[in-house]
């Protein structure tokens, strides 16, 4: 218990800490409290027992204990919980030692430091919101931290100040605040017919009472995670700088609505196959429609939001193969949310490391940028690899599980849903290839030739996550077995 309030309290006090201290403080209060974060994952790791399936510690309120609904607040921790745990600390400690670099003069894409303290104190406040969406034990703690992260999204979204950042961050606030409208009210209806937050709750309600406030709860998950229709504002959400784009759209926020629905259908059986069947066909729906996308983007950040949104359909893909009675398409979707958010984190950074050195993240501006910057583009190639999923990297495995699972399936939803998938992964494979061999072969560009590889602490971040997409499937795979998945 203690371990885990630490955990919280660690990038609490570094985001007061960061946010009032002078200028030649803010970065080591922000490394330190990360640093403290980690170690208090390290150390929780470690305490994990082979054969241990959950560990739920409740929170009453004593004001409260007339509802008879037992502990409201609390934590639990099993494979999924820490799977998701293990991405939002690890990535969140790398996002910020990578920051304390990027974010300062010899940026040329934003040559400023104003405004550090308060990039600081929101991400590590973002922080704190994503590990206690992680830990949640029951939906009521889960939907109050999901809107934290909506607040302190907006703030990091509209960090700049042009006008371009705060239309970016009022529309993804407008747009994520609308989806958690829906969340409330399933939340509050669960609890006025079952006298329970529960994940498991939605199970004890009619079947026809429980087809539509899956549908309420997939709306909110729609809106977080920027699926069709609601994916517009991850675009344009690129407008804030990359650090805030590789951890709240690659790695922590946008995974909040898919591991909400991954999570319900672990914790529901009785979840109708019609409620699957929609989940399947807007996911594939949201692919094809990211990857028709992809041919009209210049800018590299602006290509891999609508990648990341393609990727994110593929965790709620293996949730309806879930839904429709297959555990390792839903497995699959969950593996999912590991592999991509290190292999997609690291080419966002890539892609700051790019605009940091070159002042432009313009594919047709950039080409050669290999040969003047060696450890940039060795880091693409390997994201690049691991997202398309070519072994052995980390998008293989999941990839792998989720084509198996829908062979598995069969009848003509598998064969329907199997079809579209399988393109997607072919185009954006081609695609990808082709905006990789020209930014970073051919002749030197003027924009290119100039550049080197970025400053210590933006370097070790990226050998780190490359070394991550080699891991992190066998991790995912570790944490199953051990904990019974």
């Amino acid at each position: 218990m203690q371990i885990v309030l630490f955990m919280l309290l660690f990038p609490v006090l570094g985001a007061v800490a960061a946010g009032l201290s002078r200028r030649k403080w803010i970065d080591i209060f922000a490394v330190a409290a990360v640093t403290g974060m980690l170690a208090c994952l390290i150390l929780l790791l470690l305490q994990i027992s082979p054969g241990e399936a959950a560990r739920s510690v409740p929170i009453t309120l004593s004001w409260l204990t007339q509802t008879d609904i037992g502990g409201l607040f609390g934590y639990q921790l099993d494979a999924y919980n820490i799977l998701l745990l293990s991405i939002v600390v690890v990535l969140g400690f790398l996002v910020v030692l990578y920051g304390t670099a990027y974010i300062g003069k010899r940026n040329k894409e934003h040559p400023s430091e104003q405004g550090k303290a308060r990039h600081h104190f929101w991400m590590l406040m973002f922080i704190v919101s994503m590990i206690g969406i992680a830990i949640s034990p029951n939906l009521l703690q889960l939907y109050i931290f999901w809107e934290l992260t909506t607040l302190t999204s907006y703030a990091l979204i509209s960090h700049y100040r042009n006008g371009e950042s705060l239309r970016a961050g009022f529309k993804a606030l407008i747009m994520t605040f609308s989806g958690g409208i829906f969340f409330a009210i399933a939340l509050i209806i669960i609890f006025v017919h079952t006298n329970s937050f529960e994940f498991s709750a939605i199970g004890l309600l009619s079947p026809k009472l429980r087809f539509w406030i899956f549908l309420f709860f997939l709306i909110a998950a729609w809106a977080k995670s920027a699926q069709v229709p609601f994916y517009t504002w991850l675009p344009d959400a690129m407008a804030a700088p990359t650090t805030v784009s590789m951890y709240l759209h690659a790695a922590a926020m946008v995974k909040a609505g898919v591991y909400l629905i991954a999570r319900l259908a672990l914790a529901n059986e009785a979840l109708s196959h019609t409620s699957g069947l929609i989940v399947g066909i807007m996911a594939v729906v949201t692919m094809l429609v990211a990857l028709y996308l992809f041919f009209y983007q210049d800018d590299l950040k602006r290509l891999l939001a609508y990648s990341t949104i393609a990727h994110l359909a593929y965790v709620l893909f293996g949730a309806a193969l879930g839904i429709m009675g297959s555990k390792l398409g839903l497995f699959a979707g969950i593996m999912h949310i590991m592999n991509h958010s290190v292999g997609k984190g690291l080419l966002f950074l890539v892609v700051g490391a790019i605009a940091y050195t070159t002042g432009t993240r313009s594919i047709k501006d950039l080409s050669g940028l290999a040969r003047s910057a060696p450890l940039i583009g060795a880091a693409f190639i390997v994201g690049m690899l691991a997202i398309l999923g070519i072994p052995p990297f980390s998008g293989f495995w999941s990839k792998f599980y989720l084509l198996t699972a829908t062979v598995q399936l069969g009848g003509k939803i598998g064969i329907l849903m199997l079809i579209p998938f399988v393109a997607e992964i072919i185009i954006a494979f081609a695609w990808f290839l082709h905006v990789g061999h020209k930014v970073f072969f051919g002749p030197v560009s003027a924009a290119a030739k100039d550049a080197s590889d970025p400053p210590w602490r933006m370097s070790f971040a990226l050998i780190v996550l490359m070394i991550l997409t080699l891991v992190a499937p066998f991790v995912a795979l570790h944490l199953a077995h051990i904990l019974g998945m």
